[in-house]
């Protein structure tokens, strides 16, 4: 009895072992790929719940606040009603507001809408490989992209007033 606990025992070690290394190693290629300010915005397309698929790259010319949220986040809930006014006070001056959801399942994210409803695009990122790309480990986080396709600025969290920071952000940006 005692050798088979010991053998358990000897391969549940080599198995933390190997995946404390496949950690490591992830963690060291993330860092490679960080996320960085006036550096081009990872590329991706997803659908919107219109059923519209909208592409990143193809936006250049446009300022995008793009928006990563769960239905979940209590701040999330705070900070989509500010998204929406700042929607539209920008959209006219080729400033873009796009919402994406982080959840697997998409029904919670579209009974958020139901409650709280939007008119700027949002989009379920159901495979997480847009999160993954832009690092997303806080919710709600907000990247705000020039018009070259550049990463300008991100924000993590929410706080009632944050929204002073991105419209004063987008200002910015618009007289460039």
């Amino acid at each position: 009895m005692t050798l088979a606990i010991n053998n358990y025992l000897n391969k549940f070690k080599k198995g933390c072992k190997a995946a404390l290394v496949s950690i490591s190693l992830l963690a060291v290629a993330n860092n490679a790929w960080a996320l960085e300010e006036n550096q081009p915005a990872p590329d991706f397309t997803l659908k919107t719940v219109a059923g519209n698929n909208v592409k990143l790259s193809e936006q250049k010319g446009q300022i995008i606040l793009l928006n990563f949220w769960a239905s979940w986040c209590g701040p999330c809930r705070k900070e989509m009603p500010a998204l929406e006014d700042l929607h539209q006070q920008f959209s006219d001056l080729g400033v873009a507001v796009w919402g994406v959801n982080v959840e697997q399942d998409p029904e919670p994210g579209k009974g958020f809408l139901k409650e709280i409803e939007v008119s700027f695009p949002i989009m379920f990122d159901s495979e997480n490989t847009v999160t993954a790309a832009y690092e997303v480990a806080a919710m709600p986080t907000t990247i705000l992209i020039d018009r070259d396709g550049k990463v300008r600025a991100e924000f993590k969290g929410y706080k009632a007033g944050y929204e002073k920071k991105y419209a004063k952000a987008i200002k910015q940006l618009i007289r460039e």
